[in-house]
């Protein structure tokens, strides 16, 4: 493990709640190309990747080609007067409702191009069924199937209702093609500014120190909520299977998640951490040296993004992957981390075990990895990426 990162946790303060609703009024620019995106209310998974990130990659442009801002359903009052000045409207994961369905009347009689931004398989109600059981709900209860239909079916008006769509990665964007009427364009998710920065300055400090960790070797699991106990129990067999057999490793669960199966005969060496905010999650990803990502393989999964890799090969972890197409896309080569399949576990996490404890080895690969990332999912890379997905080639 890595605990000499930091000293505690770092700065938390997301650049959106320093962004009044005036001050992303006047964004929108009469003379210039404006973007405006639309989201229920900002929050640090959807939004951030989807809004805050598009928004900041635009804004951060050296060529000025468009302005972009963002706002709340909340605030589509205060947008409606201004729609006139708009070029293109993108409403992400947004559910449909009167203020939506009147602001989508408005873009559309003013000429304004509508897109549908999703990030998940949650816009057509036949996956619903798929949905419930990957995230582990409780079927028996008539009132999830009323909830989860309601938000999906919302979600699905909402995109019906679009020009066309932007999503992040082939598999999904075969699936929104099914609901939108318009083309779908592929922006993945990526870094933002503040992130990379932090993660830049963790990996700086495992460089300092060789890649030569404390303690026992720690494995981490970052996606600690109880919608994710299916994909969870893939590996804990093999995790605990590892540690009966390896005295000289520990497991770490970021969040809440409600079991741990076999891992509860090692309950001494499994450290269980609270949800962190975004800047301490990449903290805690950098101080293990093994990053865990196991998923069932659906439908539903195949349209997950990525982010699980890069958040952590830009600060120098090693990641173990179910292979989704999203992942098998992202780690190209065995060099960048390793595809599990679920009877392939415990050989894997015996291979990164190995890796980490050969700083000599590891060294070399997380450097290279980290280096990928910025060029792949760097916050100044996709200004490009986003106009050509966001602005009329007409």
């Amino acid at each position: 493990m890595f605990p000499f990162l930091t000293a505690g946790a770092l700065p938390y303060d997301p650049p959106w709640e320093r962004e009044p609703l005036e001050q992303r009024l006047a964004a929108i620019k009469r003379d210039t190309t404006s973007i405006v995106w639309i989201y229920e209310k900002p929050d640090t998974s959807t939004f951030r990747y989807r809004v805050s990130n598009m928004v900041e990659a635009i804004a951060s442009d050296p060529a000025r080609r468009a302005t972009a801002t963002w706002f709340a359903v909340a605030e589509i009052p205060a947008l409606l007067p201004r729609l006139a000045e708009v070029d293109t409207l993108v409403l992400a994961r947004v559910r449909y409702d009167a203020d939506v369905a009147r602001l989508i009347a408005a873009a559309k009689s003013q000429g304004v191009r509508i897109l549908f931004d999703c990030d998940d398989l949650v816009f057509d109600t036949r996956y619903v069924h798929l949905l419930l059981d990957t995230l582990d709900q409780d079927t028996k209860p008539a009132a999830a199937w009323d909830w989860w239909f309601a938000y999906v079916g919302r979600i699905e008006a909402t995109a019906r209702l679009c020009d066309g769509g932007i999503t992040t990665n082939r598999f999904l964007a075969e699936q929104l093609a099914e609901t939108v009427p318009g083309p779908v364009c592929i922006v993945p998710n990526f870094l933002n500014r503040r992130q990379q920065e932090v993660s830049e300055t963790l990996l700086a400090a495992k460089r300092a120190r060789g890649f030569t960790g404390e303690g026992p070797v720690t494995i981490g699991y970052f996606s600690g909520t109880p919608s994710h106990n299916r994909d969870f129990a893939i590996v804990t067999p093999a995790l605990a299977r590892l540690l009966d057999r390896d005295p000289d490793v520990r497991v770490q669960v970021v969040g809440f998640m409600e079991a741990i199966g076999p891992l509860a005969a090692h309950t001494s060496r499994v450290d269980r951490v609270p949800l962190h905010d975004w800047i301490n999650l990449q903290r805690l990803i950098a101080e293990v040296e093994i990053n865990i990502a196991p998923l069932q393989e659906n439908v539903f999964t195949n349209c997950k993004s990525e982010l699980k890799f890069f958040e952590a090969a830009i600060v120098g972890t090693w990641t173990l992957a179910t292979p989704t197409m999203p992942f098998k896309q992202a780690i190209r080569s065995a060099d960048m981390g390793r595809l599990t399949r679920a009877e392939d576990w415990d050989r894997a996490l015996a291979e990164a075990v190995t890796l980490v404890r050969c700083p000599a080895r590891y060294a070399p690969v997380a450097e290279a990895n980290a280096a990928v990332v910025r060029e792949a999912y760097g916050w100044d890379r996709f200004a490009d990426r986003i106009l050509e997905a966001t602005l009329r080639n007409d």
